[in-house]
């Protein structure tokens, strides 16, 4: 027969010596708290492309804070990224595309030049890169970069924004006919930005060219009716035009 009184304390010291184990691996683990985004090393990690993507589609809705929140945080991953030797052509990509929207200029040349150094062909940046340059006014320097990006991918995701940006370059140098060209290739490649029609207007009725003033014009107004600058833009080419 089994000794019970044997037995039986030996149980209770088993579940005493469990209860101390379990109580230690909880403390032990509320010592160290787990984050869902951090590695080992206490580093932010995601993909910052898509990161990048769900920021803009906030900012596109108005919800600026939150935007710049994910902004913020495709930055700190690419950062971490570039400082650990693991930066790809995407951390140079989303980092250049996210420093854009933050207004950063400057910093998106900078990053730009070290991503082009290692990734000579992430046409992706050199488009940034142009409209950087844009913003920063060095007008030659962000045409060169958009008539890189055009030439090498011709078909390329953004090729319509480095033809659009050609052209507000052309404009405000007051080569209406280059400007004319580089627009009527964005409009052809996307057809439904009203801006676009619109600028394209201008630069024809710059040129006294005002029949096809009057069509852009009016291409813009049907994409946005209530576009005033464009209603004034026609019926100006329109009176010049009789």
């Amino acid at each position: 027969m089994f000794n019970f009184t044997i037995i039986i304390p030996v149980m209770k010291m088993t579940v005493i010596r469990l209860g101390i184990i379990l109580f230690s691996a909880i403390f032990v683990l509320s010592a160290f708290p787990v984050f869902p985004q951090s590695s080992a090393f206490g580093t932010v990690k995601g993909n910052p492309i898509e990161i990048y993507f769900t920021g803009r589609d906030l900012e596109s809705r108005g919800q600026i804070q939150e935007a710049e929140n994910y902004y913020s945080q495709a930055v700190r991953i690419c950062n971490d990224d570039i400082a650990q030797n693991n930066a790809n052509r995407d951390t140079y990509t989303a980092l250049t595309w996210t420093l854009l929207r933050q207004k950063k200029y400057s910093d998106v040349i900078i990053w730009g030049e070290r991503g082009i150094r290692f990734y000579a062909d992430e046409f992706r940046i050199l488009e940034t890169m142009g409209e950087a340059f844009f913003y920063l006014e060095d007008y030659d320097s962000s045409l060169r970069y958009m008539q890189r990006y055009a030439n090498s991918l011709p078909m390329g995701d953004r090729v319509s924004i480095a033809y659009f940006f050609s052209g507000e370059i052309y404009r405000l140098q007051g080569k209406f006919f280059l400007a004319d060209m580089a627009y009527s290739t964005a409009v052809r490649l996307q057809p439904d930005i009203a801006l676009w029609w619109y600028r394209l207007g201008t630069v024809r009725e710059q040129a006294r060219e005002f029949v096809p003033a009057v069509d852009a014009y009016e291409r813009a107004l049907r994409l946005n009716s209530g576009y005033q600058a464009a209603a004034e833009g026609l019926a100006r080419a329109r009176r010049a035009g009789q």
